[in-house]
């Protein structure tokens, strides 16, 4: 399918889905605080702007998102990279990352505010919890995955070197999957913001505590509009990353 159709469509659909939504929101099934129409959002999203409160909370949320997601990003895929290149490392934290890895990041909500505060920094370390676990495993299994027989050439090339290979072999091989991890971890780090925000840090999350405790559904809308937008700007800069590194596979 050309890439120009697969667009179309996808416009096509997203078009008919808010065509039904406002549809259904008018038909008076509904009061319109419990659906507002979509046809609302611009008219919010205006408020918003003129009062000045859009651009705060957006600018809060993208700045504990950014410490979160560079935090959880780096310590996973250089845990998770040393955990496969040492098998004695791996089987020493193997449990322990099995006792500690369905633990959702809101349960350590009550520690985040004990040891950092009501402070960005709580947010950011809670953000980083469920990003790390993602890029943790997914770059032990990326590394642990690259063929073996590379390796053997590397070493009869003459890269006998523990950083050679890591440089020339491995972390190549592994960068698919690790780069795979971090694409999944942004959207992952989007879907914890509102929760980290939740108990008062100024963000997105806030903002919609306060919207929906005055009712003002179409305010909340907007703002999960503009999680999305966020995300698909940010998938969309890393889709383009990526390619850039991964040009050799070409």
């Amino acid at each position: 399918m050309k890439s120009s159709t697969r667009y179309f469509l996808s416009a096509v659909g997203l078009a008919g889905f808010l065509l039904i939504w406002e549809g259904i929101a008018r038909s008076g099934l509904l009061e319109t605080y419990l659906l507002p129409p979509p046809s609302t959002i611009p008219a919010a999203l205006i408020s918003e702007i003129r009062e000045g409160i859009w651009q705060v909370m957006v600018v809060a949320s993208l700045r504990h998102y950014t410490v979160g997601f560079v935090l959880g990003s780096v310590l996973g895929v250089g845990l998770g990279v040393m955990v496969a290149l040492f098998p004695r490392i791996e089987a020493s934290q193997a449990w322990l990352a099995r006792v500690l890895r369905p633990i959702p990041p809101l349960a350590w909500i009550p520690f985040a505010i004990i040891w950092f505060g009501i402070t960005e920094t709580a947010a950011a370390f809670i953000i980083s919890i469920g990003i790390f676990w993602i890029n943790y495993f997914t770059a032990m299994g990326a590394v642990q995955a690259v063929d073996k027989d590379l390796i053997e050439v590397a070493r009869a090339f003459g890269h006998r070197s523990f950083p050679a290979l890591l440089r020339k072999v491995i972390l190549p091989g592994a960068a698919p999957g690790i780069l795979s991890g971090l694409r999944a971890g942004l959207g992952q780090g989007w879907m914890t913001v509102v929760a980290a925000e939740l108990f008062g840090i100024q963000g997105i999350g806030q903002r919609m505590i306060e919207a929906s405790g005055l009712l003002a559904t179409n305010v909340v809308i907007l703002y999960m509009f503009s999680i999305a937008l966020l995300y698909g700007v940010s998938d969309y800069i890393f889709v383009l990353v990526q390619k850039r590194i991964l040009a050799w596979q070409r």
